[in-house]
């Protein structure tokens, strides 16, 4: 029997799952029913100094029901698929909705934006790795860190992960819909010494298909090329100066962008882009758009978790904010209509700018390159920004020395407006794609 033939069968076993959930629900009185499935298994080995630390093997199985009496709502869930079992988490369901006040904004969302077309995203890649063959993978990829330099004197080890799921949801408009995806990655952290001295640091990889994952060689030699880079690190006096978000950090400023236009945030007056729809937030060179369907994405979908049809759409046009992410619930209380981002954005990016890394070093010719963030200093409803921070120093747009035990403050607001280009060194590890981003200023405290 074949994979794909196997998978076919499991998603209509789960289809019809979802079906006998809101069948439930409706002879229990519901007027409204909306219900998700998921199978997931994966395997997770971890090694550390050439020896076997952990390996996991997960399989995992869950269904939840929301129903609506009117404008009421109850949500139950349960991994336990046996009919009873279904029975009663519907029943447990309806009890809490009966007893929940009426919401005017609740309910499904509109049936004239559910999903028609379930395309093929190219999002499921079942790797077939034993737990053997993952175990050397992993002390491959420790030991070519390890053998880099002498100076690597420890490691915290190096993990492989395989993940492979299936969900499906539907509602009472008629709709179902569902797809199987996978997710595999390759890590590892190493830590170096010198003259007393500690750091450490890691690289990783990761793809929907193995075979798009990065050698385990090349991982672990940037895990141990990272690592020797910190090494020396020095602290530095309090100062005004620009800053460079290297590309695999700078995806956490677009994210503080999407908690501050997200609908949530918005309707609980939460944010410090509240009324800013149809304002500039950035300067004019800067696009943000949201891509769902791009074959293979880490964040793809054709549909949101309500079952709306996903779309292309201009976040930032021109600087200027074109629309919030919202779903039903927030678009109600807002008055607007969903953007199909209920549970999240799906493959946001910053247009790139023609410069790599070291040509953004050039353009700050002097300032900070953040390589990495510890800390949670994010106010969103002012925008304060301040959080501990590592990286280099740099001068004539050249790096001089790691630094550490600093920290970097300023408003996402103003850092937003001062974003003065975007590299085109695209991080792809994630559903946020973007390059380095240069800041025009920033206060750095230090000694």
């Amino acid at each position: 029997m074949s994979e794909q033939y196997q998978i076919s069968a499991r998603q209509a076993q789960l289809e019809q799952m979802v079906n006998d959930l809101l069948n439930e629900a409706r002879q229990q009185g519901a007027s409204a029913a909306e219900a998700a499935v998921s199978s997931d298994s994966g395997l997770a080995i971890n090694v550390r100094k050439g020896e076997v630390e952990t390996i996991e093997h997960t399989r995992d199985q869950g269904l939840g029901i929301t129903v609506y009496f009117g404008q009421r709502k109850g949500t139950a869930s349960t991994s336990d698929f046996k009919p009873e079992a279904i029975r009663d988490t519907v029943r447990a369901a309806c009890n809490i909705a009966r007893f929940t006040n009426d919401d005017p904004c609740s309910g499904l969302a509109d049936a004239d934006r559910m999903a028609t077309d379930i395309p093929d995203l190219d999002l499921y890649h079942p790797w077939d790795i034993t737990p053997e063959t993952a175990i050397e993978l992993g002390k491959r990829c420790e030991s070519a860190a390890l053998e880099l330099d002498p100076r690597i004197s420890n490691t915290e080890g190096a993990s492989v992960n395989s993940h492979s799921g299936l969900h499906v949801y539907g509602n009472s408009h008629g709709f179902i819909g569902g797809y199987p995806s996978s997710r595999h990655s390759l890590s590892c952290s190493v830590i170096g010494q010198q003259n007393g001295s500690m750091q450490r640091d890691y690289w990783y990889t990761v793809s929907r298909d193995a075979k798009d994952l990065e050698s385990e060689f090349d991982v672990g030699r940037k895990a141990g090329e990272r690592t020797l880079a910190r090494l020396g690190a020095r602290k530095l006096s309090t100062r005004q100066a620009p800053v460079i978000f290297r590309a695999d950090i700078a995806g956490s400023l677009l994210r503080s962008l999407i908690s501050a236009i997200s609908g949530s945030s918005l309707y609980r007056k939460a944010s410090f882009l509240l009324d800013h729809l149809g304002e500039p937030i950035f300067p004019a060179h800067i696009q943000i758009q949201e891509q769902p369907r791009i074959p293979g994405g880490l964040g793809s979908a054709s549909f949101d978790s309500e079952g709306v049809a996903t779309y292309d759409k201009s976040i930032i046009q021109d600087g200027v904010l074109q629309t919030y992410l919202l779903g039903s619930y927030s678009a109600r209380k807002l008055g607007l209509q969903s953007t199909a981002n209920a549970g999240g954005v799906h493959n946001l990016s910053i247009t790139q700018g023609e410069q790599d890394l070291d040509g953004l070093l050039r353009e700050m010719g002097t300032g900070l390159l953040v390589t990495e963030m510890m800390g949670h200093g994010v106010n969103m409803v002012t925008g304060d920004y301040s959080r501990g921070t590592a990286g280099f120093w740099v001068e004539q747009g050249e790096i001089q020395f790691p630094v550490e035990e600093i920290t970097i403050a300023g408003n996402l607001k103003q850092m937003f407006s001062q974003l003065l280009a975007v590299g085109n060194d695209e991080e792809r590890r994630s559903s946020i794609r973007t390059g380095s981003l240069l800041i025009e200023q920033m206060t750095i405290a230090g000694e």
